[in-house]
């Protein structure tokens, strides 16, 4: 199992402080994707570049990592589009960052801009029609400068992946309609940064991170509940306590 470094503790325990402060919730879903997230704003992201966190409802962390650069994002349950803070679109709607993020590399390849776009899905999201949608449409444009990574913790609000509509064979499919694809532990920053650094010309790249759901919570871990579930006093003293 991927251990936590420090890092990445504090951006969880800050989650907890910062949510817990305006409401928030979202744990499992959140904490799945903080290595990529420090990933990409301490070592990837340029200027010219921009995010998109389509999995909306993980918003904790981002805010976190955008306050710690200065910015102000509205403290609500989903990202509202604020260009000056570092959000560039609103999601929470379940598969609209992706199509959106299209719409922006193709633009960008159209005018001969520079910079890429970068999504972060959600493995429930792929079950969406706009994601198969954006896949076909990401290679027929051959937009080599969109990066979609799928944050792969195998469960959903409403039970597990594979129960509530399966979603196996996405890579595979991927690769068969043209796109780069590259499997990573969505925990391991190595893996992390080689696939984000990873191009190969006039494909888009799908990164599939296989994370832990609730991860570097023990309770939280792989439950289900804990997609939308709010700490009681003796939970959220648990969770400082194995973010030490």
């Amino acid at each position: 199992m991927t251990e936590l470094n420090e890092r990445s503790k504090q951006i969880r325990r800050d989650t907890i402080k910062l949510s817990k402060a305006n409401g928030g919730y979202h744990y499992g879903g959140s904490f799945s994707t903080v290595e990529i997230l420090i990933a990409l704003y301490d070592h990837i992201l340029t200027h010219a570049d921009k995010f998109i966190l389509s999995k909306g409802h993980a918003c904790w962390p981002y805010y976190v990592i955008l306050r710690e650069l200065g910015l102000r994002p509205k403290l609500e349950g989903h990202p509202t589009i604020d260009e000056k803070n570092g959000v560039y679109f609103t999601t929470g709607s379940e598969g609209h960052g992706f199509p959106a993020a299209v719409g922006m590399a193709l633009a960008r390849k159209i005018k001969g801009g520079n910079g890429k776009i970068y999504v972060l899905i959600g493995d429930g999201e792929c079950q969406e029609g706009t994601t198969w949608e954006s896949l076909l449409m990401a290679r027929h444009h051959q937009l080599d400068n969109l990066i979609v990574i799928v944050d792969w913790n195998r469960l959903q609000g409403a039970g597990s992946v594979a129960d509530v509509l399966p979603i196996d064979g996405l890579g595979e499919i991927a690769i068969a309609l043209g796109w780069a694809m590259i499997i990573i532990d969505g925990h391991d920053s190595d893996q992390i940064l080689a696939a984000l650094n990873y191009f190969e010309i006039n494909k888009p790249l799908l990164i599939i991170a296989h994370t832990v759901k609730g991860k570097g919570v023990s309770y939280m871990e792989n439950k289900v509940e804990w997609h939308a579930k709010w700490p009681d006093p003796d939970h959220e003293k648990q969770a400082f306590e194995d973010l030490k």
